[in-house]
């Protein structure tokens, strides 16, 4: 079954029944957040979402498109702005609300993972979700980037971009401001440039995955495509991803087959370091194991939960230091309740405090196919 959010608009008409969305608590949240009345003369974050809405359910493209899309992209036009009420902010005598589409992605993907914003999608109709809140901005400013067509390609590996253009041309529509008309101008240069980079409707490909990983990763130009010698990919380092009680360890083992395993759980109990204490000995001490192995061109698997991106990305500059091929396997539990009950199957030693996951499971950073050579998601 694919994703249907309950209150999406439905034909002939699509009319928008408002009263059950607002009683949301998300949406209700958004009442009285101020916006900067330059772009948004409006009102609050509640106007310019149930203007976002209605205007999604009158785009001609929205209706056109597979009722599959229509729930994502109206439950996006939703969830757009659901960070501002945490991030905005009165400085410099402006209404601003900074990060609030980085912010917005982790709450998004809490609140559908929760299912505390109506039916709970599937993981990949989940990070699609979550991916439209992290990037609808991107056709407003994408010239403003530093390399706009680097921005649009990366942007690409996680999210179709011409749903992006969807979500930003409603997020235009439903605002008052005096620059509207440049600014849906804007999105339509963004799709052209999207199609011209080849990138609009599908991940902008590559000759092979050294080629991504070294764009991506080693910020080389995409015209750049570095030699992969026959056999390159038989000395790989894994890096496991996923919360406690994710299932993760169990994974890694089938993983690795009869290579080895640097369990942190392991190392932290044979040298003696209580979970509740600092934890840097734990893994310098596995950095150490890792090293042995890249030194030797041996293969293994690292087991630990690795739920950031920046954490992810120092051990995978770590291994493809080495030459190892990078590969990152993130591992999910098949619901967010089966999470915690598999924790508290854990023996007790193990068992994770439950406050504690779910600090943890409001900041995961879902890894990217942009981040290592193979990215995969068990769940």
């Amino acid at each position: 079954m694919s994703y249907a959010f309950e209150h999406t608009p439905r034909g002939p008409a699509y009319p928008l029944d408002w009263a059950p969305i607002a009683r949301f608590p998300w949406v209700a949240a958004m009442a009285g957040v101020r916006q900067e009345p330059e772009w948004h003369a409006e009102g609050d974050v509640l106007t310019h979402t149930r203007m976002v809405a209605e205007a999604m359910a009158g785009l001609g493209a929205w209706r056109a498109a597979a009722e599959p899309d229509r729930h994502v992209l109206f439950a996006a036009a939703l969830l757009h702005d659901v960070a501002k009420p945490v991030c905005t902010r009165f400085e410099d005598n402006r209404w601003t609300s900074p990060k609030h589409a980085k912010v917005g992605e982790g709450v998004a993907r809490h609140l559908l993972w929760t299912g505390e914003a109506g039916e709970v999608p599937t993981f990949h109709e989940r990070e699609r979700l979550a991916k439209l809140v992290r990037y609808h901005g991107l056709p407003l400013r994408f010239t403003d980037k530093p390399d706009p067509a680097r921005a649009l390609i990366l942007a690409s590996l996680e999210v179709n971009l011409r749903d992006v253009a969807t979500l930003a041309l409603a997020d235009v529509l439903g605002r008052e401001c005096a620059g509207k008309d440049q600014l849906a101008e804007s999105v339509k240069m963004f799709t052209e440039y999207a199609a011209e980079l080849r990138c609009l409707d599908r991940p902008r490909r590559f000759e092979h995955d050294h080629h991504r990983f070294m764009y991506c990763v080693g910020r080389k130009p995409i015209e750049y495509v570095p030699h992969r010698p026959a056999g390159a990919d038989a000395f790989e380092a894994v890096l496991m991803s996923g919360l406690p009680g994710s299932g993760k360890s169990t994974v890694a083992r089938e993983v690795a087959g009869d290579r080895p395993v640097i369990a942190l759980d392991e190392v932290r109990e044979q040298i003696g370091i209580d979970p509740a204490d600092d934890q840097g000995a734990v893994v310098a001490a596995a950095r150490e194991q890792a090293k042995a192995h890249l030194r030797d061109r041996r293969s293994f698997v690292w087991d630990a939960t690795n739920t950031s991106k920046d954490v992810r990305g120092g051990l995978i500059a770590l291994f493809a230091n080495y030459g190892a091929t990078t590969r990152v396997v993130y591992v999910e539990a098949p619901s967010w309740q089966a999470m915690f009950a598999r924790n508290r199957e854990r023996p007790r030693g193990r068992q994770v405090p439950e406050p504690v996951i779910s600090r943890l499971a409001e900041k995961v950073e879902v890894p990217s196919p942009a981040e290592a050579h193979r990215v995969e998601y068990v769940v």
